[in-house]
């Protein structure tokens, strides 16, 4: 079924599933699964039986975001150094000093390391074939990316989706918020991290479809099934038919600004109290604390 350590990668008529498979921590972003992502994805591509990816998670939820106990309590024990070799950019040790406000943080380090992840999750929008994603759970901070990046999204009605560390400590590096919801809908979730639900995503035009919890898989399975009908050259043009209208609004550019902005948001003073909570109280107390006055 898979050679991956973060997902599971299989194919069944017509359809290549992947799965993000870290249940046990909300299937966290690790610097590996970008890189197995775009694996599984130019399998997919290179496989001439494939004609739609799609999507999902294993576990309670699709994704919680990157996986940071480790690093915001400064804690590196058992965590690996996920394919990047020691001492290189892409080193997590690195990434862990540039948050320590007594050293210094060389923006274009911290750059090389996040747009690689970037890199990652759009492989998703540049695949060749579509990419259907089912969100049940919660879909939160870097998952987003990910549900973002694919061409559909098919959400459980009760599900939650959104973007929390715009309150502290990020900025969505892909940058798609406001390509997928407009301007005014975007800002609406990025000025507080507020979250929604799949019924309010389905409302918002984020999402196609929002059915029942029950009725989330039934609904997708048909949706994919559906789409793998189409010949594999159709759906190549009509993909990158569309494709072409967000590359002519500057989506790259904004890409790159989003991405710097999110090594900036974790080294500003409030992201500097953010992490010395993290590492005092640890990471979930943080937070929780960081989230509180919003939950009224």
């Amino acid at each position: 079924m898979s050679d991956f350590s973060t997902l599971t990668y299989e194919v069944d008529d017509r359809v290549a599933r992947v799965t993000l498979n870290r249940p046990e921590r909300g299937n966290g972003i690790t610097l590996e699964m970008p890189r197995e992502l775009s694996a599984a994805v130019e399998r997919a591509d290179l496989d001439p039986a494939v004609h739609v990816i799609a999507l999902a998670g294993n576990g309670k939820g699709f994704c919680g975001g990157y996986d940071l106990v480790a690093s915001a309590e400064r804690r590196m024990e058992g965590v690996s150094d996920a394919g990047a070799p020691a001492g290189s950019p892409l080193d997590p040790l690195v990434q862990l000093r540039n948050h320590d406000p007594e050293g210094s943080w060389d923006p274009t380090i911290d750059y090389a390391m996040m747009s690689r992840n970037v890199r990652g999750f759009m492989s998703l929008f540049h695949a060749d074939k579509p990419v259907v994603c089912k969100v049940h759970g919660f879909c939160v901070a870097g998952g987003t990316d990910m549900a973002l990046c694919s061409d559909l999204l098919v959400i459980a009605d009760d599900a939650r989706i959104g973007y929390p560390p715009a309150r502290v400590w990020g900025v969505p590096t892909t940058a798609l918020w406001a390509h997928r919801i407009g301007p005014e809908r975007a800002k609406r979730l990025l000025f507080t991290g507020d979250l929604i639900t799949g019924r309010e995503a389905h409302e918002w035009g984020l999402a196609i479809e929002a059915p029942a919890a029950g009725e989330l898989d039934a609904r997708f399975e048909a949706l994919v099934k559906r789409i793998g009908l189409m010949p594999v050259n159709q759906l190549v043009m009509m993909k990158l038919l569309v494709n072409q209208t967000l590359y002519a609004q500057g989506l790259h550019a904004t890409q790159v600004l989003g991405t710097v902005f999110d090594g900036a948001a974790r080294h500003t003073a409030e992201g500097y109290a953010f992490q010395r909570r993290a590492a005092e109280a640890g990471f979930k107390a943080a937070v929780r604390e960081r989230d509180e006055p919003f939950d009224s």
